[in-house]
């Protein structure tokens, strides 16, 4: 379909070969150009954020003495795991509406000036970045501490006996012990670094026209164009999204092995 005109009618098949026309028409756009350029800003700071938030997360969780307070404490980060974006959305506009958000309330009682934050595209792709890392880092933290809770004890217990404080553990053991998980982790995400969020970018900011050139990533890119330039278009730039993710993948995949004693993801 991507290498086609396609029309429903006559089908993939039946419909003119076009080659690479739809391909040409996505690059010789100055805004496809900035679409790639949100995807890869907010899936890059995302990956980044994704990897520190959780282990951390993990790290502190694994090191509560208290049972109870423990699973108190993992289970409100993991809620959020569970909300849709349109709930998270509902809770950005609640914190960020211009006269009855917190934060605006927050401002005003401090004497300071209220923000727009609705129609100030400058902040939007923190804003997005900090929604996902939130949303996801209870979730994979349990992958973390799972593998956390499967190491040697008897490691722990030596390096105590030799005099090393639980940062040092931590520092020594803990975070050396769970790079092979993380970089797995890690190596699935590089694979989706030109795939954005749709749910997440439809949920909080919608079709506001102030924001859109600030948040508009590739997967929300097709839905608009497709209304206007057709599915073949719309086919063409997944296929591309899945080729890079490939190269990235396959890439990362070898730089890993390199870093990590051979070990990848294959």
């Amino acid at each position: 379909m991507a290498f086609t005109d396609f029309n429903a009618l006559d089908g993939v098949f039946g419909s003119p070969f076009v080659g690479l026309r739809n391909f040409s028409i996505f690059f010789k756009q100055l805004t496809a150009w900035n679409v790639v350029k949100n995807t890869l800003i907010i899936n890059f700071f995302g990956i980044i954020l994704g990897l520190i938030v959780p282990i951390s997360l993990a790290i502190f969780l694994n090191e509560m003495r208290l049972g109870i307070y423990k699973r108190v404490v993992q289970s409100v980060m993991f809620f959020p795991y569970f909300l849709s974006w349109v709930v998270v959305g509902a809770i950005v506009y609640g914190l960020l509406a211009t006269d009855v958000g917190v934060v605006n309330n927050v401002l005003k009682s401090m004497d300071m000036e209220p923000v727009r934050w609705f129609a100030e595209p400058k902040y939007w792709k923190t804003i997005l970045i900090a929604a996902n890392v939130w949303k996801w880092s209870g979730y994979n933290s349990i992958v973390y501490l799972a593998a956390i809770t499967n190491f040697d004890p008897n490691l722990f217990e030596a390096a105590q006996v030799d005099g090393a404080s639980r940062f040092q553990q931590i520092l020594h053991l803990t975070i050396p012990m769970l790079k092979p998980t993380a970089v797995v982790l890690t190596l699935l995400s590089v694979g989706r670094i030109f795939y954005g969020d749709f749910g997440m970018v439809y949920g909080i900011v919608g079709e506001n026209p102030i924001l859109v050139d600030a948040v508009n990533v590739i997967d929300t890119y097709v839905y608009r164009s497709m209304r206007s330039l057709g599915f073949s278009y719309g086919t063409a730039v997944g296929l591309m999204q899945s080729v890079l993710g490939l190269i990235l993948v396959t890439l990362a995949n070898h730089a890993a092995k390199k870093i990590n004693d051979g070990e990848g993801l294959f």
